[in-house]
């Protein structure tokens, strides 16, 4: 058994945010040595060169003696409870008395000298962490935007240090192993079943997304769903809601026949000025109204990123309008639950129908939610890829189907059926790798075909 030396810091997983981990830990002029289960790590020659010096233990983590380890330190994708960690559970640090095994966040908050916004989710945490920083950042604000989404929260630190405020976007893997987040604004939107496997049940997955709450001055809960409430009140809490809002709440009303985004009583814009398309996404931008006005930024800054915010590649991302019909690009919906927002979102707002585009590697989900919702606003789903029969028997006749090859014909079949007012959503509710290398690809190709129609180009 290999003894990790007194005083050293083990690193545990060489991927994207493990190497964040390194490169902080390198910068701190902490000592640290990497453990990583798989033999041969991506890229390893290349961590080599970067970190000369830097101990690299590769296999099982049984084989290491932690006994005198300073601290653990866990990539997000590494589970707290494997073999060889497990039992380091409830240990602490001698000299601070923080747990002995963290993760890159925990990290981040001791080294961070500026506010915190944190956002999480089953659904739309990328979207929400984007507006707010891009209205952050059009009320003039230096704001660094990272975490889950794009760049590693701990290399924010080192890209940005100057930062008047940091948004970051945290999954469950990364909340779980930070023992106090401090969050000066803390955003809860949504919980569907998802990481059921590194969670257990929903509890274990609800507590894990909890943990952005610890220590927060500010949250902001989905009215509407309990489960993104915490479970003790903070000291100051926004809720946000799809229907008319109750005194102090953010949600939709009605004034002279047209929907507003409101806070209570007050009206703040047209809905449909809101360039996101969908009800779901005029939640996100109540979302991100509530954080900042919490931050104290100007109501106009924020009004006019969401007019203009056209939404995330391959997230409800409007593509054209042409003929009268929206073609939205959702290919990142690869799960029933998201598949469920988007015609939820998207359904209450048209004037016609929803071509709904579904498809693909199903991973033994259960497709018949989307019978209901289907039913209320569907003209047709027209369905490829390898699941395709199981999508159309779960539907069970609440809408009319079309089976078709791929993607291309489907589009075509949508092209030939919609109506002025219709929508066509891409929203597969299924995994792409059964006729693309990823769901981007899939996204890419829905995007070309449209672009091309939209040009008057044959496609």
């Amino acid at each position: 058994m290999h003894k990790v030396p007194k005083g050293m810091t083990l690193v545990v997983g060489l991927g994207i945010s493990g190497r964040a981990i390194c490169r902080h830990l390198s910068r701190q002029g902490v000592p640290y040595m990497v453990a990583d289960t798989r033999a041969v790590p991506p890229d390893v020659d290349d961590f080599r060169a970067a970190h000369p010096g830097v101990e690299i233990h590769c296999g099982t983590l049984t084989s290491l003696d932690l006994s005198e380890v300073e601290e653990v330190v866990l990539s997000p994708g590494v589970d707290p409870r494997a073999l060889g960690l497990a039992e380091l559970a409830g240990r602490v640090r001698d000299a601070t008395g923080d747990p002995l095994v963290v993760g890159e966040i925990a990290l981040f908050v001791r080294a961070c000298g500026a506010p915190i916004v944190a956002i999480t989710g089953s659904n739309a945490k990328s979207t929400v962490t984007t507006l707010i920083g891009e209205m952050a950042r059009e009320a003039g604000r230096r704001v660094a935007v990272g975490g889950n989404l794009g760049t590693p929260a701990l290399d924010l630190l080192d890209d940005e240090p100057n930062a008047d405020c940091y948004v970051l976007e945290l999954s469950s893997f990364q909340l779980e192993t930070t023992p106090r987040l401090g969050a000066e604004s803390a955003v809860f939107l949504n919980l569907s079943e998802d990481h059921l496997d590194r969670h257990g049940d929903m509890a274990g997955y609800r507590a894990a997304k909890l943990g952005i709450f610890r220590g927060a001055r500010h949250g902001v809960v989905n009215a509407e769903d309990p489960m993104t409430w915490p479970e003790t009140r903070l000291p100051a809490q926004d809720r946000f809601t799809t229907r008319a809002p109750a005194a102090g709440e953010w949600g939709v009303g009605r004034r002279e026949g047209r929907d507003w985004l409101m806070h209570g009583d007050k009206p703040l814009m047209l809905a449909d000025e809101v360039r996101l398309p969908g009800r779901h996404n005029q939640a996100n931008a109540l979302a991100a109204l509530a954080v900042g006005r919490h931050l104290a930024l100007p109501l106009d800054a924020m009004r006019r990123v969401l007019r203009r915010f056209p939404g995330l590649p391959h997230r409800c991302e409007w593509i054209a309008d042409i003929g009268g019909v929206r073609w939205i690009n959702d290919t990142k919906g690869t799960n029933v639950a998201a598949t469920l927002a988007a015609i939820a979102g998207l359904g209450p707002t048209l004037e016609g129908r929803l071509v709904l585009l579904a498809g693909g590697m199903g991973k033994g989900a259960d497709f018949r939610p989307l019978a209901d919702p289907l039913a209320r606003y569907g003209r047709e789903a027209i369905l490829f890829g390898l699941d395709a029969g199981r999508l159309e028997k779960a539907l069970g006749g609440a809408v009319r189907v079309t089976q078709v090859d791929d993607l291309e014909a489907a589009m075509v079949r949508a092209q030939a059926i919609a109506e002025p007012g219709d929508c066509v959503l891409l929203s597969p509710a299924c995994a792409s790798l059964d006729q693309f290398a990823n769901y981007q690809e899939r996204g890419e190709v829905f995007r070309r075909w449209v672009g091309l129609c939209a040009t008057g180009v044959s496609s």
